[in-house]
């Protein structure tokens, strides 16, 4: 007999769902941070651009299906921005040999802890209504 807790639809289902968010929001800031880092090869190499215009596109796409889940716009607009950012500075340091000194690593520290305050400070989502333009 199976004495384990089972979860009701609506928790599996609402689970899914945050999974879901998490993951769209993940490639968003890939996106993104691709776009970044090909604009600068694009300085040497011309060509690269179109992987710029492709990664911004793709990010602000998946942002906007993001929110149209009803994710809260401040908490995933700063998730977004801060893990970019973060995200962007390591990934220039790496491929590009950027600075990355004590200092900028403590601001993405910071960040990092600002990230995680916002998530855990704000509400559950609450469903928006659909706004066709």
């Amino acid at each position: 007999m199976n004495r384990g807790r089972r979860r009701s639809g609506h928790a599996v289902a609402a689970e899914q769902g945050s999974r879901q968010r998490w993951l769209l929001l993940a490639v968003a800031v890939v996106a993104e941070v691709a776009g970044a880092l090909a604009l600068k090869a694009a300085l040497n190499q011309p060509l690269w651009i179109v992987l710029t215009i492709a990664g911004f596109a793709t990010s602000f796409t998946v942002l906007a299906r993001l929110l149209r889940t009803g994710s809260s716009l401040g908490v995933i607009y700063a998730i977004w921005a801060a893990s970019g950012v973060a995200l962007t500075a390591v990934s220039g340091a790496v491929l590009f040999g950027d600075v990355l000194s004590a200092t900028t690593a403590a601001g993405i520290a910071i960040v990092i802890a600002g990230v995680v305050l916002v998530e855990t400070g704000h509400g559950t989502p609450r469903a928006t209504p659909r706004v066709d333009a």
